[in-house]
């Protein structure tokens, strides 16, 4: 197995302080938003051995099959299916949506064909994958995940008592639930900005000054001043994680995280469609094509443990599989059966990995068929695939 040497991404909304605890580093000052493990090319973990510092992703493309097993390059090509990240929200991120697997290699290949730039900011698929992904919280962690019932949302905007939401309201309750939420959320993108940034003002205001469940959308305001995005949250379900919960995010769920220290993993790809909390690029009519119109349930994940001590969080989908060890003093040493590559994180104490000692924050790269024996007190995430 191979010890990573991982980047940290300094996005504006990452806490300065969150990461750098885990670690046990001083903070720089700076947001850290995430640490990221495995062999994107935006930023590949290094291994070393022997011969100086090496990407993962060079080490994989030099040998798949060996790196990550027959199986998993059969099913997803020559390349790690999954991206490990430790994800530290200080403010919330972007409103958005990711495309399934269908709408990402239409999109790319439409991009493509027209000549959008792959780093163009209006450019909305940077590859032709989709992006499940599943946020597990490491610290009581809040987001927003999928649209509440339209009369729900009716009530929380009407309580605001803001004249120019009432047009909303009335749609909300007169409309079917996919009409209703459709012409709402495109009412709201659509809008005369400044027309909207006065509604988000006042709306904020009036969310701040109610407190309960509107604090949540003061909050957001305060570190996104009139933007639509606010009145666009306010449909959605608002969750509290605590440790260990987690959430699955599907393709054309709208979400946010919002604040927290988190363990998440998705599939590889950076296809994002924004519906606002950001200064970047929002298409309107693709988002509108890629979101699911449907009031869901959270539905917040609990692991499922197994005899030998592993605790799966369920999901449906083979890219990547996550669960963890989470090992008291005095467990007994316990083999992994050899399996697909895999990384292993550790978030809490100081557990033995093989011949390696994990501390908080510090991670390894196990390669296909390599059996891993875990020891001493600790936790430890594990990512692979279903292959």
């Amino acid at each position: 197995m191979d010890r990573l040497a991982n980047t940290v991404r300094p996005y504006a909304w990452g806490s300065p302080t969150a990461i750098p605890a885990l670690l046990g580093t001083a903070p720089t000052g700076e947001p850290q938003a995430e640490m990221w493990m495995g062999a994107h090319p935006g930023a590949p973990s290094r291994i070393d051995r022997g011969t100086g510092a090496a990407p993962l992703s060079a080490v994989i493309d030099a040998a798949p099959e060996a790196e990550l097993g027959e199986a998993t390059v059969k099913k997803f090509g020559p390349h790690l299916p999954f991206l490990l990240k430790i994800l530290a929200a200080g403010a919330p991120l972007s409103l958005q949506v990711h495309p399934n697997l269908v709408q990402a290699k239409q999109g790319y290949e439409d991009e493509q064909r027209s000549g959008v730039p792959i780093d163009a900011p209006h450019r909305n698929y940077k590859d032709a994958n989709h992006k499940p992904e599943l946020i597990c919280a490491l610290t009581p962690f809040d987001g927003l995940c999928g649209f509440r019932a339209p009369e729900e949302s009716a009530a929380l905007l009407a309580a605001l008592e803001v004249d120019s939401l009432e047009p909303y309201v009335d749609l909300l309750r007169a409309h079917p639930e996919e009409a209703a939420l459709r012409e709402v959320l495109t009412a709201v993108l659509t809008a005369d900005p400044e027309e909207m940034h006065a509604t988000v003002t006042e709306a904020a205001t009036a969310a701040g000054r109610l407190g309960g469940g509107h604090a949540p959308y003061a909050a957001i305001a305060h570190h996104y001043p009139g933007d639509p995005g606010v009145i666009a949250a306010m449909l959605l379900n608002y969750v509290q994680l605590q440790p260990g919960e987690a959430l699955f995010l599907g393709a054309g769920v709208p979400h946010a995280y919002l604040n927290g220290l988190g363990v998440e993993i998705m599939a590889n790809s950076d296809n994002v469609l924004r519906c606002g909390l950001t200064p970047k690029h929002v298409d309107v009519p693709e988002l509108l094509r890629i979101v699911r119109f449907e009031a869901t349930d959270p539905g917040v994940l609990r692991p499922e443990a197994a005899p030998d001590g592993e605790e799966l969080y369920d999901t449906p989908i083979d890219e990547f599989r996550l669960s963890r060890y989470v090992r008291p003093e005095g467990a007994a040493p316990l083999t992994l059966p050899a399996s697909p590559a895999q990384i292993l994180l550790c978030t809490a104490g100081e557990p033995g990995v093989g011949q390696l000692t994990l501390a908080p924050g510090r991670s390894v790269f196990v390669p296909a068929g390599e059996n891993v024996t875990l020891s001493g007190a600790g936790t430890i995430y594990r990512a692979t695939v279903v292959a």
